[in-house]
């Protein structure tokens, strides 16, 4: 009778563990999505002010429109990525969209009219501030990844994680030519 109430406290309390484990992991799988989240709001963001800078560039910069349509496609691509939940592709078209937007604010120099334009201020202001804000959520989405990632292989969460399938996130990474500095002295004398 003892026997069998130790053993059933055992198995309660190995039930019990597992659930805790179980809850762990869920918890560290809908912090992924929700950092993931916070990343989609601020693309879909810069998404839509996009076409609005290009748009106000176009009036003044006549012979530049290669640097123009440069940063449409990336936008594109970055949305098409961004759709997929593709990382790999989004890590890349981020980098091009970067440097496409580098390239079109310092060939902006070239235009004071356009620089003193009070609507282009505007939007290189708010699109530089949500670059910084997508830099900041993808540490954030990178971290939340990692976490989630190390707990999956971990004993005894390895255990808890393959019996109900849970599955490793992947990280949002740039390549090693699109975490470089613009080279914004060569682009003025391009």
């Amino acid at each position: 009778m003892v026997g069998t109430f130790i053993l059933l406290g055992i198995i309660a309390a190995v039930i019990g563990y597992g659930v805790v484990i179980y809850n762990n992991l869920v918890s560290l799988k809908h912090g992924v999505t929700k950092a993931w989240s916070n990343i989609d709001v601020l693309l879909k963001q810069r998404h839509d002010e996009l076409p609005k800078l290009v748009e106000t560039c176009k009036q003044y910069m006549q012979y530049e429109q290669d640097t123009l349509e440069k940063v449409m496609q990336a936008r594109a691509a970055v949305h098409t990525a961004q759709q997929q939940g593709d990382m790999g592709a989004l890590g890349a078209a981020e980098g091009q969209l970067r440097l496409g937007l580098g390239n079109l604010f310092a060939v902006a120099e070239a235009y004071p009219d356009l620089k003193a334009n009070e609507t282009f201020q505007h939007l290189q202001s708010r699109i530089s501030g949500l670059e910084e804000s997508i830099a900041d959520r993808r540490e954030f989405y990178n971290e939340s990844v990692n976490n989630n990632n190390v707990r999956i292989e971990q004993i005894p969460d390895l255990f808890v994680a393959r019996l109900f399938n849970f599955k490793q996130a992947d990280l949002l990474e740039f390549s090693e030519e699109e975490r470089q500095d613009v080279d914004l002295k060569s682009l003025f004398n391009g």
